[in-house]
């Protein structure tokens, strides 16, 4: 695999998990948030990855890959129904609705995705290196 397709698999990996925490950042952001009713609560985002090979099955010589973020879509977990007949926003009932968003999981998800970002900054790091120290062998 040259070294341009390695960085360039890294940058991908990068990339998606980047789009990850986003999305993670904003679900924290949004956790406290409450609606009138189910249908307006707010809905966790969720990424979904998808492999990014071209063509690679039928080409023997080389491997192009990556991952590549393929939608961003809505948890279907329901929102919350919480008791709170001061707020403005309750029902006759007095309840309102909570977003679905988990922090304990979200702050999870932050740390698995901040992990992997900093393995496909590892990879890249490490290709650069062997780079520099292949120069340097042909120099001498």
């Amino acid at each position: 695999m040259a070294i341009s397709k390695l960085m360039d698999v890294a940058g991908s990996g990068m990339n998606a998990q980047l789009v990850r925490m986003n999305a993670t950042a904003s679900n924290i952001a949004n956790a406290g948030v409450v609606a009138e009713s189910p249908e307006l609560a707010y809905r966790a985002k969720r990424v979904v990855f998808e492999a990014a090979l071209n063509d690679a099955m039928s080409r023997q010589d080389s491997l192009d890959g990556g991952v590549k973020v393929s939608e961003v879509i809505e948890d279907t977990r329901p929102a919350r129904q919480i008791f709170d007949p001061g707020n403005p926003l309750a029902n006759d009932q007095g309840y309102v609705w909570a977003s679905n968003v988990n922090q304990v999981a979200e702050m999870i998800d932050m740390l698995d995705a901040s992990r992997a970002y900093q393995n496909s900054v590892e990879v890249a790091t490490t290709a650069k290196d062997l780079m520099l120290r292949t120069l340097e062998v042909i120099r001498v």
